[in-house]
């Protein structure tokens, strides 16, 4: 660390662990500013769904990374990082620690080593592959396959439509196999590589964890989510943004658009069950990223 390259503290966990709370305390203990580390919170517009401080939260403590674009825009990893080094410049000026918070998985790659490569993908291969996104990930797959082979390396999530899709923009621009862009992309230096990172990773046993869920979504259910996808539904947006795919506004918005043939109480599951899934891949992210030991 150097005098240009303060320290930065990351306080990470699960979905619904509490750590909107525990980041609060922390920072008014540590006269520090708080760095969101979460895709959806980028959003204007999305508070409910998203468990975005409130303003009685950001009044306690200054916050970076909310209310930085339109949910039909598109947020890059690159662009949450240029927000980042700039939050940590302004508090580091102001005399304040910096502290980062949130359990997006590859946001929160990004203060641990590398995230993105200096790559140029031509726009005819860009609109080639966002073609093939809005016929669905099994086109994608397709072609990937294609022309990197039927087997497709056991790193790249298959189930992500926005990590298999770039993979293929890059696997097309550079001619080059999966693996051989990954080994050269690991050996680049992380864009915080010059800051001393701590962090902290808060965890609940399941049961506690699932019954913290359930009770957040009953919130959010009673205090506007429904009213927030209504907006979101009229945007029209495309099916690939993170905004359109996020858990709990994406149950939401299929409940609406089927007409609300699901009760209250089935829609409330689905946002449980599909929270869950989102703990069980965040969990994978902690383990990737070194924060947490294998089960």
């Amino acid at each position: 660390m150097t005098a240009s390259a303060p320290a930065i503290h990351v306080l990470t966990g699960p979905t619904a662990v509490g750590k909107t709370e525990t980041a609060l305390r922390w920072a008014e203990q540590h006269d520090a500013e708080i760095i969101s580390c979460d895709s959806v919170c980028v959003y204007r517009g999305m508070d409910v769904g998203s468990a975005k401080p409130t303003a009685d939260e950001q009044r306690r403590v200054r916050h970076h990374g909310l209310d930085l674009v339109e949910p039909a825009e598109r947020y890059s990893v690159s662009q949450y990082v240029d927000m980042a080094r700039a939050a940590i410049a302004e508090a580091h000026g102001r005399g304040r620690r910096i502290l980062v918070t949130g359990g997006s998985g590859f946001y929160l790659a990004a203060f641990f080593g590398p995230v993105t490569d200096e790559l140029e993908i031509p726009q005819a291969i860009t609109d080639e592959v966002r073609t093939l996104q809005r016929q669905g990930l099994a086109s994608l797959l397709l072609r990937l396959r294609e022309i990197e082979g039927p087997k497709l390396p056991e790193w790249l999530d298959q189930q992500n439509p926005i990590r298999v899709a770039k993979a293929l923009e890059r696997r097309m621009a550079s001619g080059r196999s999966l693996d051989s862009l990954r080994d050269e992309f690991l050996t680049r230096r992380g864009p915080f590589a010059d800051h001393t990172v701590t962090c902290e990773l808060l965890e609940r046993a399941d049961d506690e964890l699932k019954a913290r869920i359930a009770a957040r979504t009953g919130t959010m259910l009673r205090d506007g989510i429904i009213e927030e996808s209504e907006r979101l539904l009229a945007m029209n947006l495309d099916p690939e943004l993170t905004s359109s795919r996020a858990v709990g506004y994406r149950a939401v918005m299929d409940w609406l658009e089927g007409g609300k043939r699901v009760a209250m109480s089935g829609l409330a599951e689905r946002i449980n069950l599909d929270t869950w899934a989102l703990v069980r891949k965040q969990r994978k992210w902690f383990r990737r990223l070194g924060l947490a030991q294998d089960a």
